[in-house]
This record gives C-alpha cells, sequence and structure tokens, in this order.
C-alpha cells in the first residue's frame, strides 16, 4: 500500500522475537527482528493500533531520513536537508532525544546541541521566528541514532516510554518494568488458558499484564496519551476506530489469576492499581507469606514471579531462595514455575535445576528468567505413566 512506511519498536534485549510476533498477530508488513528493535511496515492507523496494543514494545519511532554524517558540519547539513516545517510550527516545541555508537560523536549532547540549532536555524531564515526547546513536554520529540558514520533521524510516535500503561499509581521498592513484566508472561507461555498465581506480587504489575494478556485487553488502554497526539496530521477519529476495533477483540477469562504478597502496604498498593487497570474483577489479591501456602487450583498452575534480588532489599539470600525450591516441591504440584533473577548466585540455593533459562535484563542488572516444572508426584512417575498409556 502507498501509504505503508517503515517503523522501528525498540525493545529490551531478549524480546526482539516476541515484539516480532505481537508485530504479525497485528498485522504488520516486512517484520524484521534486529538488536533490541523490529522493523515493519504499516500505514497511520497501524501506528496508532502498535502503540496501543504493544505489550513489549518501548517506543515506535517513524525513521524519516538517513545520512552519513563523519563530522559536525555533515551532521548540521544533514538535520537541514529534512523539511521541518512539514512536523513542526514556529510556536511549536521540541526536544532531541540522542544514541550514539561513533568514533567522532561521542557525546550525545553536543549531538543534540548541533541538531537543536540546525532547526531552529532553518526556521529563523524561513520564518524570523524559532521554535522552542521542551524537555518535558514537547509537540515534536525528534530520535537521533548514529551508528558509525550512519545517521537516522526519527520522530518518536510513543512519546514517554511505552512501560508508562498508565495504571500503576503506587508502587514499592524495586518494582518491575510493566514492558519487562508483559515479556516474561509472554515468553512463559502465558495464554489464559488456565490459572494463575504471582507469590510476591508486590504491587501487581505481573498481576495487571497477566490478566491484560489472559483478555486479550490493548496493553496502553489505560495510558493519558501519545506523543502523536501532538502531531499536524494528528486524526482523532481515526485513533477511535482503532482503539474501537482493539475493544472488539477482548475475551472472556474463565480462570483465576491470584497474586500473594506478606507485606499489608504491597497488597494495599497492587489492589489499587489493579482497579485503577479496572482488572479488579479477574484479579484477587491477599495477604499471605509464600512460604506457608500451599496450591489452591486443582488444574495445572502457572506461575510468575519477581523475587528479591538483595540488590536494594536486605534479605539472607540463600535462605530465602532455599524456601523458594522447598515450598515449590512440597506445596506447588503440576505447576510451571517461573521467577527472574539477577542473583545468579542465588538460583544454585533452590535445589533444583530449572528447565529452562533465558538471558534478559532488569534495568543494567543482568538476569535470568528461569523455569521450574513441579510435577504431580515425581518426574519418574509422570513419564512412566505416560509411557504406559
Amino acid at each position: 500500500m502507498e501509504n505503508n512506511y517503515i517503523m522501528i519498536a525498540k525493545t529490551f534485549f531478549g524480546f526482539e522475537e516476541i515484539l516480532a510476533k505481537e508485530l504479525l498477530m497485528l498485522g504488520a508488513q516486512n517484520v524484521e527482528p534486529g538488536v533490541r528493535m523490529v522493523s515493519f511496515k504499516g500505514d497511520k492507523g497501524f501506528m496508532y493500533k502498535a502503540n496501543l496494543a504493544l505489550r513489549t514494545a518501548l517506543k515506535i519511532l517513524k525513521p524519516i531520513k538517513q545520512f552519513k554524517a563523519y563530522n559536525d558540519q555533515s551532521l548540521y547539513k544533514g538535520i537541514q536537508s529534512i523539511d521541518w516545517d512539514n512536523y513542526l510550527g514556529v510556536n511549536d516545541t521540541f526536544v532531541v532525544d540522542v544514541t550514539t555508537n561513533s568514533d567522532y560523536f561521542n557525546h550525545s549532547q553536543f549531538v543534540a546541541l548541533k541538531t537543536k540549532d540546525a532547526i531552529v536555524d532553518q526556521f529563523r531564515d524561513k520564518f524570523g521566528k524559532r521554535p522552542d526547546i521542551d524537555k518535558d513536554f514537547p509537540d515534536l520529540r525528534i530520535n537521533i541514532h548514529i551508528q558509525k558514520d550512519q545517521c537516522s533521524v526519527a520522530l518518536d510516535t510513543s512519546g514517554a516510554s511505552l512501560h508508562h500503561r498508565g495504571y500503576r499509581t503506587a508502587t514499592n521498592i524495586a518494582p518491575i518494568n510493566e514492558v519487562l513484566a508483559a515479556g516474561m508472561l509472554l515468553l512463559s507461555g502465558w495464554d489464559g488458558q488456565g490459572d494463575f498465581l504471582d507469590p510476591m506480587c508486590g504491587s501487581g504489575t505481573i498481576l495487571a499484564e497477566a490478566a491484560m494478556i489472559a483478555c486479550n485487553i490493548p496493553a496502553n488502554i489505560n495510558r493519558k496519551e501519545f506523543a502523536f497526539e501532538k502531531w499536524n496530521d494528528w486524526d482523532n477519529d481515526l485513533f477511535d476506530t482503532i482503539m474501537d476495533s482493539l475493544m472488539k477483540k477482548t475475551k472472556e477469562f474463565h480462570y483465576t489469576i491470584k497474586g500473594y504478597d506478606k507485606a499489608p502496604s504491597a497488597v494495599m498498593k497492587a489492589k489499587d492499581n489493579i482497579r485503577n487497570a479496572n482488572l479488579d474483577e479477574y484479579v484477587t489479591i491477599s495477604q499471605e507469606n509464600f512460604f506457608d501456602t500451599q496450591k489452591q487450583s486443582k488444574g495445572p498452575l502457572h506461575m510468575v514471579f519477581n523475587p528479591p534480588y538483595g540488590e536494594r532489599l536486605d534479605i539472607d539470600l540463600e535462605r530465602f531462595y532455599r524456601e523458594i525450591g522447598d515450598t515449590l516441591k512440597q506445596s506447588y504440584p503440576n505447576t510451571n514455575a517461573w521467577f527472574i533473577t539477577a542473583n545468579l548466585e542465588a538460583l544454585k540455593f533452590v535445589g533444583l535445576k530449572p528447565s529452562r533459562k533465558i538471558k534478559l535484563f532488569n534495568g543494567k542488572l543482568e538476569a535470568r528468567l528461569v523455569k521450574y516444572e513441579m510435577y504431580e508426584g515425581s518426574k519418574r512417575t509422570k513419564f512412566q505413566n505416560r509411557d504406559n498409556q
């Protein structure tokens, strides 16, 4: 289609394939995973849809120009070759975000300043006036990416990172990023076809993302705004049409989603956040110490959680992780238990062999998403029974 153009969805390391799958399921064309990003093609309506619905994207960028930049003059000239009044008015505001991996451009602030100069000089020459910088609430967010001598200029369609879903107003110590939570759930195979438990739910992020996946609710339904709403070509009717079409694809959910936390303050915050997300009919949260609990579900149970790493919380890690293993072994048969940890040493104390280990990053911390398969009876019995069928 003529109106289709290339876009870039940014994501975390390890989520490229699941983001590509999300894009394909939404109807994107020419989907190509890269490193911490996936490129794809779509039109303006699809750009709205991607921002609303993608669970594992951090930002959606719309590239507008690519050129060689090997010194400050070539950078300035390349930026000036773009007709900026197509995107920006003299009374509008803008900001420039920069990522650079180049021998020449090793300071992102210098690149941002040079880009800003090229844009405002163009406006001064044309109109005798210039748009201003606004770092907090700009009308246009410009993204510059320099790799060696290749400079890519893109418009940031999202604004604030897409992990800002809009439902989380209360957090505890070390809350998990919403995109990270959603990616963990998708990597774990969670599809809403069974009972779910987060036994250390904190402020309820994993529970909220699990419920939205189960019911096929768009990830950013509760978000207050997107950057594209301030653009010259913003189409409110098209946006409403896209939103309505996504909401018609939501599903009923016939199982349970439960969260435990031993801290009363965490339980209260989690309940508030679940209520803010309009998910309280699907999620129940109670004050429980996971190590004193037993499996409630009669059928298979899907468990995903984010235990403390000891980075920001003062705990006896050896004892804590041993208790995780003991509780899973003794009290949670027929359960697939997944959790993330950045304390790779602590995994030794669980006393169980993980069936999967996936490398991820939680912020700057290298982490592992691990899976423990807890069988009904012993593993040997399970396989003997299967062989005898």
